[in-house]
């Protein structure tokens, strides 16, 4: 009787601790650009500077996968690809977690007590995704594109459904582009003019990664800055210059299977 009670008041605990600590911030996924994967794996070490586990939950169109036992606990699918970053494959995971009206924001408390050490999940997947999980919560999406125009496209397109299905009006970019490219800041101006023509709606940041980069690189201030804005977009109370410094992440963390799979373009 007493180890029953003890134990259900530990799960209470354990979830309010989850509710407390971790952020869940929605990133768009974009099947037009070839380097997503070096943008997450800059967004992590970003994170990891700040001292917090991210957990990247995968459920891109495409991702792979979830592992079999993922399907009945979610903490079965979570690989450990860092000392301070995990990989969850999600493909079709979010809508097992769906509710009357449509809303899977429950598969979000799902994973956040499946991972009690992640200080933030961040979840990769494609707009009406994010919209069922998102809709009218205190988060920026963060739009991923390239300096390509199919890519730029996606990324507007992306925007025009979460402003209008889901009600989130503003955003970020991450833009994968070389130093030497003429056309990023044009892109991202652009990109910005038409938020506010036609929807109404804002690009708050964007920031500008070199596909060269390596995971292990130290982010630059742009990105440093976009990180702990992204945080506090969630959570307006964190202070901005975040938790002390932690590790950088491994070279070639998205050389693993699964990892290296969600970020080809299908």
């Amino acid at each position: 009787m007493f180890d029953s009670a003890h134990e259900d008041q530990a799960h209470g605990l354990r979830r309010l601790f989850a509710q407390s600590r971790t952020r869940s911030l929605p990133v768009v996924s974009n099947p037009h650009v070839p380097f997503a994967g070096v943008l997450l794996e800059r967004l992590c070490t970003a994170f990891a500077e700040l001292g917090l586990h991210t957990l990247v939950v995968d459920a891109a169109e495409g991702a792979p996968a979830p592992r079999e036992l993922a399907m009945m606990d979610l903490a079965e699918g979570i690989e450990p690809l860092a000392p301070q970053m995990s990989y969850l494959a999600a493909r079709g995971l979010p809508v097992r977690h769906v509710d009357t009206r449509g809303s899977t924001a429950g598969f979000l408390q799902a994973v956040a007590d499946a991972a009690p050490q992640a200080g933030v999940l961040l979840v990769h997947a494609g707009a009406s995704d994010l919209a069922r999980m998102f809709a009218r919560r205190n988060v920026r999406p963060l739009l991923l594109a390239d300096d390509r125009p199919h890519a730029v496209m996606h990324a507007y397109a992306a925007m025009k459904l979460l402003a209008q299905r889901a009600g989130l009006m503003a955003h970020d970019l991450l833009l994968t582009a070389a130093p030497a490219s003429p056309r990023a800041e044009r892109i991202a101006q652009q990109l910005a003019a038409c938020a506010d023509t036609y929807l109404g709606a804002v690009l708050h940041d964007w920031v500008r990664v070199d596909p060269a980069s390596a995971a292990t690189d130290a982010p630059d201030a742009a990105l440093r800055r976009l990180v702990r804005e992204l945080l506090a977009a969630c959570e307006p109370g964190l202070p901005p210059g975040g938790a002390p410094p932690g590790h950088g992440l491994p070279p070639a963390l998205w050389s693993r299977p699964a990892a290296r799979a969600a970020t080809e373009v299908r």
